[in-house]
């Protein structure tokens, strides 16, 4: 699995990741599940996040591979799944 990190002028990095799959929570709203095991909702709440794919199972699905940038990688957390 490749990594990559983007360097911010402040200093702070965050791993880029790819969506592999997707699931609902508890409220039905959608998290991509990542490639390296975290899980990360994609609320699509303009104009303070615009993810328009997020809302259908067509967007959804062309933005399998999509890179997020996760958080929980560049913190060290635990997977939130294991594959297979």
């Amino acid at each position: 699995m490749l990594a990559k990190r983007i360097r911010y002028r402040w200093g702070k990095c965050l791993m880029e990741r790819r969506i592999v799959g997707y699931h609902q929570d508890e409220e039905r709203h959608w998290v991509a599940e990542l490639e390296c095991g975290h899980n990360q909702h994609v609320r699509h709440d303009p104009p303070w996040i615009n993810r328009p794919w997020a809302v259908t199972p067509e967007g959804r699905k062309q933005a399998l591979g999509k890179v997020l940038k996760c958080r929980k990688c560049d913190q060290g957390a635990p997977r939130d799944w294991q594959a297979g």
